[in-house]
């Protein structure tokens, strides 16, 4: 079983020199990751920050930048926001979405899993 999956961001993550950081890595959820983002202080406080917490527990690498933390998931653009919050959703259902297909040739009828981490 796959646990970890490889992006890149729509827009990409902007570092303080103006690098522009696009690929990385987020790992599946775990019960724990869940209930350390709801018990973090400023969840508590705003539960708005619930996706940034959650996000800085299981996006475990951005290209070139030495640690992913809640600082750095609040400075995404809001399109590279939503692509995680979207990854994020899919890779942990249950089972990932299908598309119904024909084959040209034949004409049997098959699903094929939808990967919407990958290009093409």
């Amino acid at each position: 079983m796959e646990t970890i999956f490889d992006f890149e961001l729509p827009r990409g993550y902007v570092d303080n020199e103006g690098g522009v950081h696009k690929r990385g890595k987020m790992r599946l959820a775990t019960a724990r990751d869940e209930i350390s983002a709801t018990r973090d202080p400023r969840v508590l406080s705003n539960p708005s920050y619930l996706t940034i917490a959650l996000l800085a527990e299981v996006v475990t690498e951005i290209e070139g930048m030495p640690a992913v933390n809640g600082t750095l998931i609040e400075r995404l653009f809001t399109a590279d926001l939503a692509f995680l919050q979207d990854m994020y959703q899919r890779i942990n259902d249950i089972e990932p979405p299908k598309v119904q297909c024909v084959c040209p040739d034949c004409g049997k009828v098959f699903q094929v899993p939808i990967n919407f981490t990958e290009e093409g």
